[in-house]
């Protein structure tokens, strides 16, 4: 066995952190391939010999047995291809990386600003009303009560005495996230689609280990719009297709109609106006000059249906075409929802912080 030795620096990496930063980077790249293994270590190999990666304390081969062995990838008639655990490894890495500052919640909840009936107990107590649950009766506050109205010699309890704590109100939510995968999305030589993935990655991620209870849908929409497995994020990849926002935002409207959840939203990754419907008989009418009033308002005509159901409506635009943000701006104001025009590297920060905003809301009936 060979050593090598260099001299030791406080910014100075141990093995252990190289190795997670290369694993981290063979993330983005898989997901930035659409899952293609093969072709990211191709990549890897070209930023490793033009940036020093490996530095001589690791070679390529010796990353890819440590790919192995940590069960990431495996191999699949002599190609190797990404496990299980290699696509939960990729979202774990979208997360880190976009949204670094959550704490995992070993309960899997989280709060809103309002009391009710929860789980979570305050330190804050209030008196007794019917509902309240026995466990929450605060029996010190509830003693203290009843020795000041009676005193010691004649002790009795009554339901006025009674304090209980108060307890955060928590919600869940049904969230759709849907992903244009236009050719709009790498037009020009710019990949929108990459980062658009690495947030649905992460976004997952963040609901099954935060909010286990929580419900996350994936829908991709072009030419059409259809349900896709959150296992199948990395793998995605754009097509010859035009912009059918209408049918992304039915297909979603109907997964969340179906849903109990308390709180329900849609957030739209986009970078193009719509450009496409289907007609009464079913056929594609597309049109991607301008905006086609004819799509425009039957576009519109579903983000007033989604208000109508209480679904806001969240859209983060990565583009500043004029077209798009007409539009954009024409159905936040009929569903009464959220766009945001972000930047690819910001883009996940914003959709983040909306998520645990909305996370936050209280909504009546």
């Amino acid at each position: 066995m060979r050593f090598v030795y260099s001299k030791w620096r406080p910014d100075s990496a141990t093995d252990e952190q190289r190795l997670q930063q290369l694993v981290s980077l063979f993330s983005y790249l898989v997901v930035q391939t659409s899952g293609d293994v093969q072709e990211a270590f191709e990549w890897l190999k070209q930023l490793a010999e033009e940036y020093g990666l490996f530095d001589g304390n690791m070679t390529m081969d010796e990353l890819i047995d440590k790919l192995r062995e940590m069960g990431i990838i495996e191999d699949l008639d002599d190609m190797p291809v990404l496990t299980t655990k290699g696509i939960q490894q990729i979202r774990q890495d979208a997360l880190r990386e976009i949204f670094t500052s959550l704490k995992k919640s070993p309960t899997g909840a989280h709060e809103t600003p309002y009391t009710g009936s929860g789980v979570d107990r305050l330190s804050e107590t209030k008196k007794f009303t019917f509902g309240d649950q026995p466990t929450n009766i605060d029996l010190t506050a509830t003693l203290t009560n009843a020795f000041r109205r009676g005193g010691i010699d004649d002790f009795t309890l009554k339901e006025e005495d009674l304090e209980v704590y108060e307890t955060e109100h928590q919600t869940t939510c049904a969230t759709v996230l849907m992903i244009d995968i236009s050719h709009s999305m790498i037009l020009y030589g710019e990949d929108r689609i990459t980062p658009a993935k690495q947030v649905g990655l992460a976004l997952s991620e963040l609901i099954m280990t935060q909010f286990p209870k929580d419900y996350l849908a994936l829908v991709v929409f072009g030419d059409d719009a259809k349900l896709v497995s959150l296992n199948e994020l990395p793998f995605l990849s754009v097509g010859p297709y035009h912009t059918n926002t209408r049918a992304g935002l039915q297909l979603a409207r109907n997964l969340l109609r179906r849903r109990a959840n308390a709180n329900k939203q849609i957030f739209m990754v986009t970078d193009g106006k719509p450009s496409a419907i289907f007609d009464s008989n079913g056929r594609l009418y597309k049109n991607s000059f301008g905006l086609d009033p004819r799509i425009v308002n039957k576009t519109l005509d579903e983000a007033l249906a989604c208000r109508r159901e209480k679904i806001p409506i969240t859209t983060f635009m990565v583009a500043r075409d004029p077209y798009l943000i007409n539009f954009v701006e024409e159905l936040t104001k009929a569903n009464q929802g959220r766009a945001y025009y972000s930047s690819l590297n910001k883009l996940g920060e914003y959709v983040f912080v909306d998520y645990i905003r909305n996370r936050r809301k209280k909504f009546t009936a």
